[in-house]
């Protein structure tokens, strides 16, 4: 349950400010901006590594709970791993988008 709630924090800091402040400094592109989108990257990074491995360890979890190593228990532990790699890839995305409009942003200031 808690993954939900980092997921959250994921896309909060990533996609609303990171990919909010790229999208100002896109708009307008002064060195201030700049320097907080070094800061912001490095948040939504951490917060999907947080996130990520709050998911790799209630797959664990939940896999040292089953009583016998079954397919079924298996099947649900690699499951919630898989689940586990989305949190990085949103903020990865968020941040791929917000650093070529960095880039169209720097390419306006020159």
């Amino acid at each position: 349950m808690i993954g939900i709630y980092l997921m959250g924090f994921v896309i909060l800091v990533g996609g609303v400010g990171v990919l909010g402040m790229a999208i100002a400094y896109a708009i307008r592109p002064t060195e201030q901006k700049l320097m907080l989108m070094r800061p912001l990257s490095l948040a939504a990074i951490f917060a999907a590594i947080c996130s990520s491995s709050v998911g790799v360890a209630t797959a664990l979890k939940h896999a040292s709970d089953a009583k016998e190593v079954s397919p079924e228990a298996l099947s649900m532990m690699l499951g919630g791993l898989s689940e586990s790699l989305v949190p990085p890839f949103v903020a990865f995305a968020f941040l791929a988008v917000a650093w070529l409009l960095v880039a169209a942003g720097m390419r306006r200031s020159s």
